[in-house]
């Protein structure tokens, strides 16, 4: 509460006012000092009203005061990412450093669509390689491209051609655990596909998609932490190429057998797709 303190002073009335009458002369000179008092007050209520505090002004109009800012809808989305999602995985899609020869240089990812393995190049001979869900027969493509934009929790919209194959699917739907496209995104140049999380772990080592590079969630978002925007992207064809072998992964014996597009396939920048664009 705001208190005010007012001292009274004498008011010196204009001559045209004073009468020969002291009690005439009182009343007006009363009248005047309760004008005063009143213009007084109102002045201190609107510097009142000019001092309160952002606080108890956000409270009022229903908006976060400065300082005081709600937590980030992308942070408390990642709380209920599920711990260890990967350990429901087979031991081949689980995320590990591996042995890969290879010429491009660190910070690439090579997609081997036949194998459904996602490369993130580290450089010196090896790479970080995570397991996948790549496009069902008749939406595989391959070709390169490059991380146009990076999204965290991005909102799905359905584009045309896949509506009017399955009408039954929403029109969008918000970021969050419960959208399709998971918890990260990263769109490739100016096409339709991108890699993204999801919210089916079990379709990861699987030919399911429209044309997307699926992750888990916990994969993505590891990813996601790697990629640069700008990165080349290089989705090599799950048949068709010349068959390479990459060095064994570091304490196994196993050899990485990796698809290799011919030149003819990777003279376009452009993804060389079959079947008709999807988002998911």
């Amino acid at each position: 509460m705001m208190s005010i303190c007012i001292r009274h002073s004498s008011v010196v009335l204009p001559k045209a006012l004073n009468c020969k009458s002291g009690r005439d002369a009182a009343a007006p000179r009363s009248a005047m000092s309760r004008l005063a008092v009143a213009g007084l007050a109102l002045t201190a209520i609107l510097i009142g009203s000019a001092c309160w505090s952002h606080a108890a002004m956000a409270q009022i109009m229903s908006y976060a005061p400065a300082g005081l800012e709600a937590a980030d809808p992308a942070a408390r989305a990642d709380e209920s990412l599920a711990q260890d999602e990967n350990a429901g995985l087979p031991e081949r899609l689980r995320r590990a450093v591996v042995s890969y020869d290879t010429r491009e240089p660190a910070g690439t990812v090579i997609i081997d669509t036949g194998n459904t393995y996602l490369y993130f190049i580290l450089g010196g001979g090896r790479a970080l390689r995570y397991g996948v869900g790549v496009g069902r027969q008749g939406f595989t493509w391959a070709g390169t491209e490059n991380v146009s934009r990076k999204a965290e929790w991005p909102d799905w919209i359905p584009p045309a051609e896949m509506v009017a194959r399955q009408p039954y699917l929403p029109r969008w739907v918000a970021g969050g655990p419960g959208n399709p496209l998971g918890a990260r995104a990263m769109y490739l140049g100016h096409s339709s596909y991108r890699i993204h999380g999801t919210n089916d772990p079990s379709s990861i080592g699987k030919f399911v998609s429209s044309g997307c590079i699926r992750m888990t969630n916990e994969d993505v978002v590891d990813l996601f932490s790697r990629v640069q925007v700008g990165a080349r992207v290089i989705v090599l064809p799950k048949r068709g190429g010349d068959v390479a072998t990459a060095a064994p992964p570091r304490n196994s014996g196993q050899r990485v057998s990796v698809l290799v597009p011919t030149s003819a396939s990777m003279a376009s920048p452009h993804p060389a797709r079959f079947g008709v664009a999807g988002l998911y």
